[in-house]
């Protein structure tokens, strides 16, 4: 009881009068509380070596491939082998993406395999297509590669998709929370059975592959994949790992999977990319080779003994070695010491990163070990060079043998080899109603619930309940990353048949109890409520997009406070549901909410939420919170790397923290700090005008060649004096929320920082867009240029004049440019001071509502391309 005191005691002392109804035993199960009071320490290295990035595999834990290796699929493989071609054998190696290559041309290069990027459509290029497209494309693939030519192998081609919490990738499934909700339900079964699920609703619509599970052990929040990983503790990525593998796959040996329904599995990513320094995205794990194996590795023995057919290297380094050209890890510690059996597939370009190679040629990584490149783009490239590589025996052909050995020693397992797909377009299957009770379960277990004061939860049914916030009835915005589109941007409620959103949810148990509901975005209301309920969080995002500078949320822009504020203002009880894909710092939001539930990114079934904070008439729970932090969340927005296997410990909830309602009924969480720690301008690279503010660091400034007019405050009006206006004007009905520029004469506006830059390189290399929400008053009489960079005169400005002189005047338009158009004409963007700089010579009026950074790629150009 002394050590759970001491947990609970890093919330505040008040929180110790909740300990004698909060025992040990409500923790996931006992193995998990004896982890809470000895929580593991960070390994001590124990190898003192001046070859950095090698690894020692004799002190790798063994483990060996069950399920894969038999006599009969051996000898099966073997006669394929001896009638193939070079060619068709390094065609096996080749994985390309379905936006380049087309079924015709498998006739001249046998590739091995296909895939879907998250941002790839299946055939007609509808990327919102249904799973009938998905079925049309994998059997055009199908077809084309089992054709019969002279002096050729056929063998079908495997095709690979990124259905990571559903079949996400196509219209109408059932999408499950992200991994980092599964954490915080510690439910390995629960785990296996969405397996099963995901793999019977990706094999109905015709794909074989499951790039998942993700098994990195993240320990720095800021890093935007963090949502992907179970957990900061290995354990649980332990206890998961073989669980998933067999949901997908099925029992190890059983075979022919795609015929019972099941899709081969990919563990990934293969090492370390969990612990990059600072949370970047492809960055260096730079850790010894003990915690390399004891936390980041933890997660793969297991997967190889369940059986997984595929592990994917990791973008990452570790020890400044790229992975993708790690022999030392891929070879002699995976495939050796851990006996992994099946292939190892590369990354989107991964190969292409490793020192000596490019995209298009890279022996360094099949010999690393890297069985199957994954190239969206240069494949032919790729396979002509390879081809040539090993005639020349740069590659040796034993190497090419045991690659292709793997991958048609998977496929045979797979079942690919046999013409019967009983699950394609199978009836009843995608969405299903069991398939999405499942989901159901998985968000009631998932949600945590942080605060609960004066009992505000659960809601009587028969309350009148005002639902608030954008995200409230957006089913997108509660699926997050990964969804439709790779970045989970640009979706609508209709791309989601049969799912539900948070608010449809609430007002079903609400009004099937006699009780009303509002929906109220900005929380507004005619008749106040007894109690609001508010829906915010995290935009969605994925990989390399989602990496933060810090861990305060909306750190350039609180509107979600305020309106937290302005309804706890009008003595309305504010009860917050928080989505998100990490712990972040809300300290102030807290504050202002009389409970609030840490909600993750619960995918297409918004009605969990409502089962649990919703009770019956007399406001009894109907289910209780489970859910228990399976990552530590933090005190401020400086503990990025928050974990309780480190010291010095001091988080604001502990890792296993989660009130259920018993507990909070002597449970007060006090007044919290509201100060950060971290500076908030410094972490706001991404928002720079937003609803009548320019957020720290940025603002406007006017300029005519060397003259400069800082505006000052956010609503005062400036001038340049005979050449450039500005003032506040209207934007989306809000007073003041728009700033209007009226050009007599050549000048430039401007918003800029000073005193330090921002590097937007890794932004411009992704998929990111300067977003400008404007409205033309008056069309342009000249040329008009729009940069991004180093200040005045920075190189590499676009023309914008025929998009602004096209634009209807009066009316409010949004314009996505690609960071990457600015860099190709010549920006710095390792140095930016001026994100955004308009300038022009002759008359022109133009009024701004947002000037930001956007992760949706929807609708981005290159003005003058």
């Amino acid at each position: 009881m002394t050590h759970r005191m001491a947990l609970l005691a890093s919330v505040a002392p008040a929180l110790l009068l909740a300990l004698v109804s909060v025992p040990l035993t409500t923790l996931a199960n006992q193995t998990e509380a004896q982890q809470l009071l000895s929580p593991p320490q960070k390994a001590a290295s124990t190898v003192t070596d001046s070859a950095r990035g090698v690894a020692h595999p004799e002190l790798w834990p063994a483990a060996k491939s069950k399920g894969l290796v038999d006599a009969k699929t051996e000898a099966f493989v073997t006669s394929l082998m001896t009638h193939m071609s070079l060619e068709d054998k390094v065609g096996q190696m080749i994985q390309a993406d379905i936006s380049t290559v087309t079924p015709a041309d498998l006739a001249l290069y046998p590739l091995g395999s296909i895939l879907a990027g998250g941002d790839s459509a299946p055939a007609g290029g509808d990327d919102r297509a249904g799973a009938d497209r998905w079925v049309e494309t994998a059997s055009a693939f199908r077809t084309a590669s089992l054709a019969e030519r002279p002096g050729h192998v056929a063998i079908p081609i495997l095709f690979g998709i990124d259905a990571v919490h559903g079949n996400n990738n196509v219209v109408g499934a059932t999408l499950f929370p992200h991994n980092v909700g599964l954490g915080a339900a510690h439910d390995p079964a629960l785990v296996r059975r969405i397996g099963v699920a995901t793999a019977q609703e990706t094999a109905a619509a015709g794909i074989d592959w499951a790039f998942g599970p993700t098994l990195a052990v993240p320990q720095d929040h800021r890093w935007g994949r963090t949502y992907e990983g179970y957990s900061e503790d290995p354990e649980i990525v332990r206890q998961y790992a073989g669980e998933i593998v067999q949901g997908l796959q099925g029992q190890p040996g059983a075979g022919q999977a795609l015929q019972h329904g099941h899709v081969a599995a990919s563990a990934k990513h293969f090492l370390g990319d969990g612990g990059t320094t600072g949370g970047i995205d492809q960055g260096d794990t730079d850790v010894s080779e003990d915690e390399l194996i004891h936390v980041h590795g933890a997660g793969y023995p297991v997967a190889i003994n369940a059986g997984v057919m595929t592990v994917m290297a990791s973008f990452s380094s570790w020890q400044g070695a790229k992975m993708h050209g790690n022999k030392s890890l891929l070879t002699d510690v995976l495939k050796g010491r851990m006996g992994f059996d099946g292939f190892v597939v590369g990354d989107w370009n991964g190969h292409g990163q490793v020192p000596g190679c490019t995209a298009e040629s890279c022996p360094a990584a099949i010999l690393a070990g890297v069985d199957m490149i994954m190239v969206p783009n240069d494949w032919k490239a790729l396979f002509t060079n390879t081809v040539a590589q090993v005639k020349s025996g740069e590659i040796p052909l034993a190497r090419i043998d045991d690659a292709v050995r793997r991958i048609l020693r998977v496929k045979a397992k797979l079942g690919l080899f046999e013409a019967a797909r009983p699950f394609e377009l199978k009836d009843g299957v995608i969405g299903n109603a069991e398939h999405r009770a499942l989901a159901r379960e998985a968000v009631r277990k998932s949600l945590v619930l942080l605060k609960n004061n004066d009992r505000v939860l659960p809601l009587k049914a028969k309350s009148h309940v005002l639902v608030v916030g954008e995200a409230a009835g957006d089913i997108g915005r509660q699926a997050g990353g990964w969804t439709l589109s790779w970045q989970g941007t640009g979706n609508r409620n209709s791309d989601f048949p049969g799912g539900q959103s948070i608010y449809d949810g609430i007002r079903q148990a609400v009004t099937s109890a006699g009780g009303t509901v509002d929906l109220s975005v900005d929380g507004t209301f005619i008749t106040k409520p007894d109690v609001a309920v508010v829906v915010f969080g995290e935009t969605p995002y994925a990989e390399f997009q989602g990496d933060i500078p810090s861990l305060e949320f909306q750190a350039g822009d609180k509107q979600d406070l305020a309106l937290l504020k302005k309804l706890k203002a009008q003595g309305i009880p504010v009860v917050s549901v928080f989505l998100s894909g990490r712990p972040l710092w809300v300290n102030p939001e807290i504050n202002a909410s009389d409970a609030f539930v840490a909600a993750w990114f619960p995918g297409s079934e918004g009605g969990g939420v409502a089962d649990v904070l919703v009770g019956d008439a007399q406001g009894h729970p109907r289910f209780d919170f489970t859910g228990k932090l399976s990552y530590s969340w933090p005190r401020t927005a400086a503990q990025a790397t928050l974990n309780r296997a480190r010291t010095p410990y001091d988080p604001l909830f502990a890792y296993g923290y989660g009130l259920r309602y018993a507990d909070a009924r002597a449970t007060l969480v006090p007044q919290l700090s509201e100060v950060s720690g971290v500076d908030a301008a410094a972490a706001n690279i991404d928002t720079y005008f937003v609803k009548g503010r320019t957020p720290a660091p940025w603002g406007f400034v006017l300029r005519q060649g060397a003259a400069a007019v800082p505006v000052l405050g956010d609503g005062t009006a400036a001038e340049m004096a005979g050449a450039l206006a500005l003032r506040p004007v209207d934007a989306g009905g809000v007073q003041g929320a728009g700033r209007q520029l009226s050009w007599t004469g050549k000048g430039e506006a401007a918003i800029a920082i000073t005193g330090s830059t921002l590097d937007l390189t890794r932004q411009a290399n992704g998929a990111l867009s300067l977003q400008v929400d404007y409205r033309v008053d008056e069309a342009p009489a000249g040329t008009v240029w729009l940069a991004s960079g180093t200040g005045p005169g920075t190189p590499g400005a676009l023309d914008l004049t025929s998009v602004l002189k096209a634009a209807p005047v009066g009316q409010w338009q949004t314009l996505k440019i690609k960071l990457s158009c600015f860099k190709k004409a010549g920006a710095d963007l390792s140095h930016v001071t001026t994100p955004f700089a308009l300038s022009t010579g002759g008359t022109l009026r133009l009024s701004l509502a947002t000037v930001r950074l956007s992760a949706d790629p929807a609708g981005a150009i290159c003005p003058g391309h």
